[in-house]
């Protein structure tokens, strides 16, 4: 277990530390950093904002002369935020994963990888963990922003509310990420990887769509596998361990036909 657990670290390192190193990372850094600014600003500060919509609720209301119904301006900004927010990690996140193994292969590095006494799923797991840190670093501005936005409410918004919300991004962008290193696995172009995973990841979005539509139990079943409505859970601020099940689930199942995957490359050059 010891061995295992030292592989994936130095698997974790390595990876985490060729995205400090790579213009692109940075460059995708500063795309997501602008476009979750603007979305911060707009929603906001913005025309359809919050601060302006709940200051003509209130200026309707004194001109009508009727009290109007109070409003929790810091979860509503919250929720809404973490709502796009889930929606930019679908064309940032792709790009992210699409190198993880893809680059390996081009680089003739992946057999080396295939072959070695280290355990695919210890090389998954920590090229997983490597590139969700790096997101992660990604995110705390934007939690700083928040939580300097929000400090000034009164009363002053649960903590477990902007806290679950932020989980459940982590949890989003984990899946996200899993399934892309899957993807990524089974191509040396990473231009494929990006478009396959982003359309994958589209179909897992919006399948609660398609569910709709069908009736009975697989209608059912199709629902519960939507990503957007359990990430839309935990935005709202509700502790559901289904929602929690299905990301571990998605995780896990990236991580397991990863391995697979790299196994089989293992067995073709044997």
């Amino acid at each position: 277990m010891g061995i295992v657990l030292s592989n994936i670290i130095a698997i974790y390192r390595r990876e985490l530390q060729s995205y400090f190193v790579s213009p692109l990372a940075y460059a995708i850094a500063g795309i997501f950093w602008l476009i979750a600014g603007l979305f911060f600003v707009m929603i906001l500060l913005g025309p359809d904002g919050i601060l302006l919509g709940v200051a003509a609720i209130d200026a309707q209301g004194q001109q009508l002369g009727v009290p109007t119904p109070p409003i929790d301006v810091p979860y509503e900004f919250v929720r809404a935020f973490l709502d796009r927010m889930g929606w930019l990690l679908l064309f940032i996140l792709p790009i992210l994963s699409m190198g993880l193994y893809a680059e390996e292969r081009k680089r003739g590095t992946l057999e080396l990888l295939a072959t070695s006494p280290i355990t695919n799923w210890a090389v998954a797991v920590g090229k997983l963990l490597g590139v969700l840190t790096f997101f992660t670093t990604m995110v705390v501005p934007m939690l700083v922003l928040e939580a300097i936005a929000i400090s000034g409410s009164n009363p002053p918004i649960a903590f477990s509310i902007p806290l679950l919300g932020h989980f459940g991004l982590i949890l989003l962008a984990a899946a996200i990420l899993s399934v892309g290193m899957f993807i990524s696995s089974l191509t040396d172009s990473t231009i494929l990887s990006a478009v396959f995973t982003f359309a994958v990841i589209l179909l897992l979005l919006l399948i609660d769509l398609i569910a709709k539509i069908v009736p009975g139990p697989l209608g059912e079943a199709l629902g519960y596998l939507s990503l957007l409505k359990n990430y839309n859970t935990l935005i709202q601020g509700i502790f559901d361990t289904s929602a929690l099940t299905l990301f571990a689930s998605y995780i896990f199942l990236g991580i397991f036909l990863t391995a697979q995957s790299i196994d089989a490359l293992r067995f073709q050059r044997q």
